[in-house]
């Protein structure tokens, strides 16, 4: 075990589990090629921007509820990158919330340069680092709870919010409720699929 803070399984010693699921890495790396993909597909469908801001916003929801305290949990230098990096997304979430106001082509531009850059030292600096010094067993228990913040995540940037544990883990969840209430209300398009 890598000393992650994960709340112990029922019954047997984690140890004798094996976690189902996908990678928390996995799952991330993933969801930031989403992230590109819709870039590109919203400097062209107008449509597209609702779509990314919605899942830019679950998606830093969960990387600050999970990601980021494992970052700081196992690696040497950990508290610094995740300071840096939550640093970074109260940026790219500033940037969010003009597109969602806005949704004009300085904007997009914008966002789409801070998740290109947010992608890119993921998956270089975090995401090897991470799969050096973690179970694979912590890894897919880490991805099940990044699915499960990711239902519940809001869908609208809120710059102003919680970022770290226990209280984001508190307030996004409330948030997200009233994000997709009032995304069913005004039937706004919130995922890829639905594009």
């Amino acid at each position: 075990m890598s000393g992650l803070p994960l709340p112990p399984l029922p019954g047997a010693p984690d140890e004798e589990h094996d976690a189902t699921g996908r990678s928390m890495i996995d799952l991330l790396d993933e969801e930031h090629e989403q992230l590109d993909r819709l870039c590109a597909r919203a400097a062209t469908e107008p449509a597209a921007s609702d779509v990314l801001v919605a899942t830019l916003a679950r998606h830093l929801s969960a990387e600050e509820q999970y990601l980021l305290p494992a970052v700081s949990a196992v690696l040497p230098e950990g508290p610094d990158i995740a300071t840096r990096e939550l640093a970074a997304d109260a940026e790219l979430l500033v940037a969010l919330r003009r597109l969602h106001t806005n949704a004009d082509r300085a904007a997009l531009r914008t966002v789409t340069e801070h998740v290109r850059s947010h992608n890119h030292r993921t998956a270089a600096e975090l995401f090897p680092a991470l799969r050096s010094r973690c179970t694979q067993n912590e890894l897919v228990r880490l991805g099940n709870r990044v699915e499960i913040a990711r239902s519940a995540a809001p869908t609208r940037p809120h710059p102003a919010t919680p970022s770290t544990p226990p209280l984001n883990k508190l307030v996004d969840p409330a948030l997200g409720v009233v994000d997709k209430v009032r995304d069913a209300l005004t039937r706004r398009t919130t995922w890829e699929e639905d594009l």
